[in-house]
């Protein structure tokens, strides 16, 4: 229907995609953005490591590895077609002891399922001649994996969605969502209203506040971790050409600190992951009493605890104390040191748990009526926005029959 208009709470990089995605599939469809701060990407997007994946990790068939494939792509020849930043620097997974290697060989298993491009398996010496300063006894190396400035891509899609006749509306938190007799929605930010015919919920750190308003339930919740990072100084960021990242260990929540090299030239180690004190919590003395009793009061907390309670005093340590932090770090660069080293920025990652305490890992879309909700987009929800974006867009336009 040209004359309706669709609403999109978040101006991070997967509500404006989506955005764009509606609006250059409907022509004469009034497409507005609802963004609660003065600029796009303020929060996820815009504290992002900038990494373009491949789609290593991700179980073979799930959401996540399907758009991550396709999303990969997308992104690429976008950036390539506006100008924007984009480097295939590839990335290493590295093995740093024999009892990783099965894990190894498991992760490299799931990559050719789901078609990484050019991945391949590499020895020690390997290693070296790629990385010249990394350690391992084997590694997974991805070739195409790649970095770009997802902030400067969401600033295009905002463009984009302007330029297709959409609005994007800053300073707009929304507060109030409510169906309206004769169809349609009313979405409202204290005293002001918007009229909307559909709605899309991208709210990110928010988003199962936002969800709630629109009564599509209580979870998966959200529970906030902040990621620090810490920047190599100029004269060790030679030492790293591309990206060099841990086995993971699927005991653990979070992947453990890896080495970004950024489109800026900059090397970024990290990120930990501790428990943030606030939905928007970037430092560690940002504190928000109330999110602190919600999150308290929610049992998938208590179980979480219970099963890392380990992992969380050790990320607590490497918070406080750079030398703590570069301890794994080293295993991989044994020539970057604590010294070498100082504190860079910091992103609150939105960690949808469930009630039993298991983390919600896979991309979460629910549609309720008019309403459709984005529960979950972690990593590597910015290399797959434009995937997602057009997987939301048949959800939401599956009614007209032409999607």
């Amino acid at each position: 229907m040209a004359d309706e208009t669709i609403g999109v709470v978040g101006a991070g990089i997967v509500g404006l995609a989506t955005a764009r995605e509606i609006a250059l599939r409907r022509p004469g469809t009034r497409v507005v953005v609802l963004e609660k701060e003065h600029r796009v990407a303020v929060h996820q997007t815009g504290h992002n490591s900038g990494v373009v994946h491949a789609g290593l990790y991700y179980t073979p068939g799930s959401l996540k590895a399907r758009l991550c494939t396709r999303g990969a792509a997308l992104v690429r020849d976008y950036c390539r077609d506006r100008g924007l930043p984009y480097e295939e620097t590839g990335k290493l997974v590295v093995a740093v002891a024999d009892d990783e290697l099965p894990r190894l060989e498991g992760l490299y298993a799931n990559a050719l399922k789901n078609g990484v491009p050019s991945v391949r398996m590499v020895a020690a010496e390997e290693i070296r001649e790629i990385e010249p300063y990394a350690t391992g006894v084997a590694a997974i190396h991805s070739p195409h994996t790649a970095i770009t400035d997802y902030t400067r891509v969401a600033e295009e899609f905002a463009r984009d969605v302007v330029g297709s006749g959409g609005e994007v509306r800053f300073g707009f938190p929304v507060t109030r969502i409510g169906r309206l007799t004769g169809g349609g929605l009313e979405v409202a930010s204290g005293e002001r209203t918007l009229t909307v015919d559909r709605l899309v919920l991208c709210a990110g750190l928010h988003s199962d506040r936002v969800a709630g308003l629109a009564e599509d339930g209580d979870e998966p919740r959200i529970v906030p971790f902040r990621g620090e990072y810490m920047t190599v100084g100029p004269h060790k960021a030679h030492m790293v050409r591309g990206l060099i990242y841990p086995v993971p260990d699927p005991r653990y929540p979070f992947l453990g600190v890896h080495f970004t090299r950024r489109v800026n030239g900059e090397v970024e180690v990290g990120p930990n992951a501790v428990l943030a004190l606030a939905r928007e919590g970037y430092r560690p003395t940002t504190i928000d009493p109330r999110e602190l009793l919600r999150i308290a009061a929610f049992p998938g907390m208590w179980h979480l605890a219970r099963q890392h309670w380990r992992t969380g005093i050790k990320e607590m340590r490497g918070s406080l104390f750079s030398r703590a932090y570069m301890k794994d770090a080293r295993r991989y660069v044994p020539g970057i040191a604590a010294g070498d080293v100082q504190r860079g920025g910091a992103g609150v990652r939105a960690q949808a748990l469930a009630r039993d305490g298991s983390l919600v890992d896979d991309f979460r879309i629910h549609r309720v009526g008019s309403v459709t909700a984005v529960r979950n987009a972690p990593s590597p929800a910015a290399t797959s926005s434009m995937a997602i974006a057009e997987h939301i867009a048949d959800t939401v336009l599956a009614d007209d029959g032409d999607s």
